[in-house]
């Protein structure tokens, strides 16, 4: 008897695509894509929260008298926020010539790796708008190791957990640069992956470093004054910025009408940043402190005064005996405040980050009034396939549908990597 693929259809077709889906995947294999799983359903509605670790300040006496000293419980949390679907939708005639005439590969890895770059696209975005640290110079590209180990010196001065492994993801042209130097990518259980072929280096630093295609760029204002000062001093509470973990900095005397550009990193004179594990100052190789940046969330636009505030993530938090300190001290009224990077530039920031700093969940997918299949990756990212007819169009469709929520869950544990002139 002929082969008949008409009962199991779109079961067929979405095994032949799962694969190349799976196996075309990098920036979202490195991320928690498990902490959320299960919690988005059809009540849930389009942003699901869990709460944040707290912490506490040890205290020291002469006599143990704690009497008037207590810590505060202070709960926040972190959000996934459900993203638009992606979807891939092909002629059913070419899809059922293919399952019939046999592999024709070319087509499954086609359409899973479409679906996979537009979702890691879309989340690099995500990351460089959220990710709060920062090392180098914007605008300076990576071509030295000790490039890279310097966002790993960064992380491990942060206080940052190295119990899982970092990723270091490179704009694909410094690995050219750094390729005078050959590093062992040790053992990969995944042999023949994009992830396991984008392993420049394994445990360097911290980090297994791999190239990425899918980094985001922003482009800087035409305003060549990308310094200003603080109006005022910004919310520097914990319990305000417990939630979405940005801050509000109220500026001035930058530009006229200055577009600030969400990704962009703010940097504020005087103020430095703390190890969150000690709440000591971070101190680099020079002996110097390393100045607090937090990166723009959104874009805004400065007033004709080039006055207006800016929003950015990674808060400078700043307690008396504060359990959340983030800087040595409060940012305030007149600090002297400067974009960087030059103005007029793209600038593509490598991503580096913890696998905690970050979640992509997959929300659950109704099934249609047609043949569907639902299949779900081992670390829960679900895809649909759907054959369909329109009749007034005279048309049939097979889609493929992956609905995500993306999430930062801390964006102290990652950040943009760039070059030191």
């Amino acid at each position: 008897m002929a082969n008949n693929f008409e009962s199991n259809f779109t079961r067929e077709v979405m095994k032949k695509t799962l694969a190349p889906f799976q196996s075309s995947r990098v920036l979202s294999k490195n991320v928690n894509t498990q902490l959320f799983a299960g919690k988005f359903n059809p009540d849930s509605g389009t942003v699901i929260d869990v709460k944040r670790p707290t912490d506490y300040t040890a205290q020291e006496t002469a006599d143990g008298d704690i009497s008037t000293t207590r810590s505060d419980i202070i709960n926040g949390k972190a959000s996934a926020t459900v993203q638009n679907y992606i979807t891939v939708a092909v002629d059913y005639d070419e899809v059922d010539e293919a399952l019939k005439m046999g592999d024709k590969s070319e087509m499954w890895q086609s359409i899973g790796n479409r679906i996979v770059t537009k979702l890691e696209t879309n989340f690099a975005a995500f990351a460089m708008k959220n990710l709060g640290l920062n090392y180098g110079a914007p605008g300076q590209g990576v071509d030295s190791w000790a490039e890279v180990a310097g966002a790993g010196a960064l992380m491990k001065a942060s206080g940052i957990d190295d119990s899982k492994a970092w990723c270091y993801f490179l704009n694909p042209y410094s690995q050219v640069a750094l390729a005078t130097e050959q590093r062992s990518l040790g053992v990969n259980p995944e042999a023949g992956s994009a992830n396991s072929r984008a392993t420049v280096a394994s445990n360097f630093a911290g980090f297994d470093v791999k190239t990425a295609t899918t980094l985001s760029t922003y482009t800087s204002s035409a305003g060549a004054d990308r310094a200003g000062t603080l109006t005022g001093a910004p919310d520097v509470t914990y319990l305000t910025a417990k939630d979405t973990m940005t801050q509000s900095f109220p500026v001035t005397a930058f530009q006229a009408n200055l577009v600030v550009k969400a990704g962009e990193q703010l940097q504020v004179t005087g103020r430095n940043r703390l190890n969150l594990n000690t709440r000591e100052p971070i101190i680099d190789a020079s002996g110097a402190n390393v100045v607090y940046v937090g990166t723009v969330v959104a874009d805004v636009t400065l007033n004709g005064s080039g006055a207006g505030n800016i929003v950015v993530t990674g808060p400078a938090i700043f307690e008396a005996a504060g359990a959340y300190n983030t800087v040595a001290s409060s940012p305030t009224t007149s600090d002297v405040v400067t974009l960087l990077g030059a103005a007029s530039a793209t600038h593509q920031p490598n991503l580096f980050w913890h696998p905690d700093a970050l979640t992509i969940a997959s929300v659950p997918i109704k099934k249609l009034h047609s043949t569907d299949t639902l299949a779900t990756t081992a670390d829960g990212l679900q895809l649909r396939c759907s054959k369909f007819s329109d009749g007034a169009a005279n048309k049939q469709t097979v889609r493929f549908d992956l609905h995500p929520a993306f999430g930062c869950l801390n964006p102290f544990m990652g950040g943009h990597g760039y070059g030191v002139a």
